[in-house]
């Protein structure tokens, strides 16, 4: 079972930057590689994934929305996955979850559901204005 732990949340300007951490830990201390993932969510809407990274070879794939501006990454030694934010828009505003699942791959950016991720955080709020 792997527990995630969102962080970093808060209220920012349009045109500026923010970064979002996620502490990633399996219980049964799996060595193994992981997809790991950013969702966000408009209230109203469904959860829509942001960007994944697998964790063992760096490959990662952005949504259109924040191509260009937002990145991921994942610190090993750390375990922690990373959301840097970039000219940030209002559009930007949403709860923001991380999420993870055990493989070498990761589903397409473009058609992943939440029921493709096994494990989630609780969400952290990111306000633009």
């Amino acid at each position: 079972h792997v527990q995630l732990v969102e962080s970093g949340g808060g209220s920012v300007q349009t045109g500026g930057s923010h970064r979002l951490s996620c502490q990633v830990s399996d219980s049964e201390f799996s060595d193994g590689a992981y997809c790991l993932a950013w969702f966000r969510q408009h209230p109203g809407k469904e959860r829509q994934a942001v960007a994944t990274i697998i964790t063992r070879g760096g490959w990662t794939e952005y949504a259109d929305s924040v191509k260009g501006r937002f990145t991921i990454s994942h610190d090993s030694a750390k375990n922690t996955l990373y959301l840097q934010m970039n000219n940030l828009k209002l559009e930007d505003t949403a709860v923001y979850y991380c999420a993870s699942r055990r493989g070498w791959t990761c589903p397409s950016v473009r058609v992943t559901v939440r029921a493709d991720f096994s494990d989630w955080g609780q969400g952290t709020q990111v306000t633009v204005s």
